[in-house]
Parts: structure tokens; C-alpha cells; sequence
């Protein structure tokens, strides 16, 4: 998003930052804190999250892992790491 400094930053700080850069455009990022974790703000996180318990919940009944592969389009280490990750949280 663009916004010209002029429209909301006080003249003082506007003035200050112009001893550096003019003319340019200024990317100024969030403050640490405020940051989102990958994939949080359009849900990939939470979707990757429930696939993976839906992994691990088949294989523990019993589904072997070239079904799992061929479900979720996902290499047979791939699977491996999610049923072991998921059986250590129980």
C-alpha cells in the first residue's frame, strides 16, 4: 500500500527523514511484535494442522502409507515424519 508521508507523518519526522532519503519510496515494516506467523492470516497453517491429524488418525487405524501417499499428493517421508510427529504429541 502506498501513502504519501506528507499525509500523516508530522512535518518534524517527515522533515528528519528527508536527511536521507527523498524521493524514494520507503517500506517500513511492523514492529516485531506484530508480525503473523506464516501462513496464519489466510489459514494454510490451520488447514496443514488438520491434515495432518487426519493423517496421523488413518494411520493409526491402520491405512498404509502408499494410500496415504496417493490421498495427499505427499512423498512416503513426508508421511512418515507426520505419523511419527503425531504419535510423540499423544
Amino acid at each position: 500500500m502506498y501513502v504519501n508521508a506528507e499525509e500523516v507523518l508530522p512535518e518534524s519526522l517527515l522533515e528528519a527523514i528527508q536527511e536521507y532519503v527523498q524521493g524514494v519510496e520507503l517500506y517500513i515494516p511492523k514492529r516485531p511484535g506484530e508480525r503473523l506467523g506464516w501462513g496464519e492470516v489466510n489459514g494454510t497453517r490451520k488447514q496443514i494442522y488438520q491434515r495432518n491429524r487426519e493423517i496421523v488418525k488413518r494411520a493409526t487405524k491402520g491405512e498404509s502409507i502408499p494410500s496415504l501417499m496417493e490421498e495427499y499428493h505427499l512423498s512416503y517421508d513426508s508421511i512418515r515424519k507426520i505419523i511419527s510427529a503425531g504419535k510423540n504429541k499423544s
